[in-house]
């Protein structure tokens, strides 16, 4: 994709790439826009590089309107390109949870301890959700996770490794994901992941074999126990 100075008129500006996709901020139907582009991997196959990027694709996009669909907050959806392998949606005004927390671990304050126990259970809401909707986010860290500054909205971002799936394992490992990305990044901010599972727990309707199962993910770490 070429890539210009500016945002305006649908140029595009690199603003975080990964190993599976480019992310740029642009415009679309003059609405600041970020576009997500799969890129294809070199070493594999062109035919098979091409169906697997497409597919992902289609994956990451149904993915985010089911959580729309399931009352959780994400980015609108612009449009789809299956030739380009890109993703248009909706620019979200505000902070990640990432920077919220990080600023938060550096300060002490009723105000903020409020504030941080709204966010907890915002996730905590929307993470019982998707879960009782069938939906594995995959990736849940607060870099994905961003606050909408007009209404103090949890808004849930980048479904490009989100699955379907009701079994309680997949929910556990999800939670699990989310907990170790606590520990190692916000463990100045005390226990965060309490109230969290505490609105979990409000939120789902299964939440009882989910947290029985997190509890056996906790012992033996994020890799499954393989049989025979």
């Amino acid at each position: 994709m070429e890539t210009k100075a500016d945002g305006a008129d649908g140029s595009l500006i690199l603003i975080k790439q990964g190993a599976e996709a480019r992310v740029f901020e642009s415009s679309f139907v003059g609405r600041r826009s970020i576009v997500k582009e799969r890129f294809s991997k070199k070493y594999r196959h062109p035919s098979l590089d091409a169906k697997l990027t497409l597919k992902r694709l289609n994956a990451e996009a149904r993915c985010m309107t089911k959580a729309r669909r399931l009352g959780v907050y994400t980015p609108v959806l612009y449009s789809v390109d299956i030739v380009l392998h890109t993703l248009t949606f909706e620019y979200v005004e505000g902070p990640s949870v990432k920077d919220i927390f990080l600023e938060f671990g550096l300060r002490n304050g009723g105000v903020v301890e409020e504030r941080m126990n709204d966010i907890a259970m915002q996730i905590g809401h929307a993470i019982g959700k998707l879960h009782d909707g069938g939906l594995i986010h995959g990736d849940l860290t607060t870099s994905n996770m961003l606050i909408r500054a007009a209404t103090n909205q949890l808004v849930v971002i980048d479904f490009g490794l989100s699955f379907t799936s009701t079994l309680p394992e997949d929910k556990a490992v999800d939670l699990y994901v989310l907990e170790r990305a606590l520990l190692s990044m916000h463990s100045s901010c005390g226990n965060v992941m309490d109230p969290i599972l505490a609105a979990y727990r409000k939120s789902s309707k299964q939440w009882s074999s989910t947290l029985n199962k997190l509890a056996q993910v906790r012992q033996r770490g994020r890799k499954r126990t393989m049989v025979g």
